[in-house]
């Protein structure tokens, strides 16, 4: 373990006081002499106290102190957030038909400071089953909200007995992607009359931002769809040749469609989005190898996280979803950079209206870990022109509204509940910090590894990053192990 890492341990054991025990939920714990970062949008304030009774925050602030805790986290020259939201998650059993321990997603997130994951379109009854083992504390996981995939009902009447059964399965809200206009009427006005919230991820196909701004979707996941509705003729300019089956023309001339909305109209179009409610997730992080790809195929995290399994799907196929980098060329990355000026800045020109913006990071595809993308996507909404503070509104409070959720989620604030990250240094200095492989940082004048996730709160139970990092590096290291071993053919 590093040497920052451990710090706040040693200092509770000197001072005869009880540390935290990874895993543990305390009757009373005291987080103590940190810098906090509620979570609103205002700066960090401390040193201050945070006591935690059980799965709430009971006190922020001097008056903590007087109560005799359980235990105590040490937290000088450290910072404290809310826990972070993944509003664009997927809880992976396998990749490409190849398995892949959920643990390996779930212990990923928790180390990288994700308590709370919208879960959009996984396996169903699976990911039901590990949101009620979260709910109970019997699983190591963050906290889960599962929207399944709608899929593609017939008729306006089958999409309603479609969300009635959703709703009736357990479903806290529904994904959608790419639906015809008369059947999203359909679905739209049964989910609000049963109040499920709808995210869009919205295809090439006869819906655009402007239907989510008419019936009122909860977000627009990704970008799709919104600079569609500012085209000045309505229609793509696509080659004669375009396929939109073939995920290397979909994916090779989206990163040309931002350039050919109009302005004016695409400024009407995010307006009337605000307006309407509708909330942005743009998941920044997962189109980043289509600007460059040789940065994403040689991440560090890679050499000792990387599960095989992952690993292959990742290569370019024809079968598996994202893995459409055959023939990627200089001007395609060109084309991508183009794309992420124009969508970063209709991005911040949507919050600056008043528009509500997520973090979510919709890993396992593209060159993405589950984690390490989430932290990714906060350094490029800062990339997009957000202060640092505006990035953690973001994926704390921002997320937890449009989950329904802000009365309990997103705020380090008496009464809310006990979702937090301990960090080894100053996020808002520099988002590295927040990887739990660390960040090189100069101490004395000297250059050191430190930073880093120390620990993870997640409904008062407490975990330690480091070790939840180690276990996900066994879990590689035994998996790559099987994939070496000679088969055995059967006497």
């Amino acid at each position: 373990m590093p040497v920052l890492w451990s710090l706040s341990l040693s200092v509770a054991i000197l001072a005869g006081q009880t540390a935290p025990v990874h895993g543990s939920r305390y009757n009373r714990l005291l987080i103590r002499n940190a810098m906090v970062i509620e979570g609103n949008g205002t700066p960090a304030s401390g040193p201050r106290d945070i006591l935690v009774e059980q799965n709430r925050i009971a006190e922020v602030g001097p008056a903590a102190r007087r109560f005799q805790p359980d235990a105590v986290l040490e937290a000088q020259g450290k910072y404290v957030l809310p826990g972070l939201i993944n509003m664009h998650g997927h809880t992976h059993h396998e990749r490409g038909g190849r398995p892949m321990p959920v643990d390996y997603v779930l212990k990923l997130w928790l180390a990288c400071g994700i308590t709370t994951v919208r879960d959009v379109g996984s396996d169903f009854e699976l990911t039901k089953k590990l949101r009620e083992a979260s709910r109970e504390g019997s699983l190591i996981a963050p906290r889960l909200f599962v929207y399944p995939f709608f899929g593609r009902p017939r008729d306006p009447a089958a999409a309603v007995a479609r969300v009635r059964a959703l709703k009736e399965q357990g479903a806290d809200g529904i994904k959608i992607v790419g639906i015809h206009r008369d059947i999203m009427e359909a679905m739209m006005a049964e989910s609000h009359r049963l109040g499920l919230r709808v995210a869009h991820h919205i295809g090439v196909e006869e819906t655009t931002a402007a239907d989510c701004i008419r019936l009122k979707t909860t977000s627009i996941e990704h970008w799709y769809g919104i600079p569609d509705a500012a085209l000045a003729d309505g229609v793509q300019d696509f080659p004669p040749s375009y396929n939109y089956a073939d995920e290397v023309d979909r994916f090779r001339y989206a990163g040309h469609l931002w350039r050919q909305a109009d302005p004016e109209r695409l400024r009407k179009v995010l307006l009337a989005m605000v307006e309407a409610g509708v909330a942005w997730d743009p998941t920044l992080n997962i189109y980043e190898a289509s600007r460059d790809l040789q940065r994403a195929q040689t991440k560090p995290e890679f050499v000792d996280y990387l599960h095989p399994s992952l690993e292959i799907f990742f290569r370019p196929s024809r079968e598996n979803h994202g893995s459409y980098f055959f023939g990627w060329t200089t001007a395609d990355e060109i084309a991508w950079k183009e794309n992420y000026r124009i969508w970063m800045r209709a991005l911040r020109d949507f919050a600056q209206m008043g528009g509500t913006v997520t973090a979510g990071e919709d890993a396992g595809y593209i060159y993405q870990m589950y984690g390490f993308g989430y932290l990714r996507e906060l350094e490029l909404q800062q990339e997009a022109g957000f202060h640092p503070l505006k990035v953690i509104q973001h994926a704390t409070l921002n997320g937890a509204r449009v989950l329904g959720q802000a009365e309990r989620l997103g705020r380090v604030r008496p009464g809310w509940t006990a979702d937090l990250i301990v960090v080894n240094g100053n996020p808002l200095e520099n988002f590295k910090i927040l990887n739990p492989m660390g960040a090189d940082v100069v101490v004395d004048g000297k250059l050191v590894r430190g930073g880093g996730i120390e620990w993870t709160i997640k409904d008062g139970y407490i975990y330690h990053a480091p070790t939840l990092f180690r276990e996900v590096k066994e879990l590689v290291h035994q998996a790559r192990q099987q994939q070496s071993a000679p088969s055995r053919s059967s006497p």
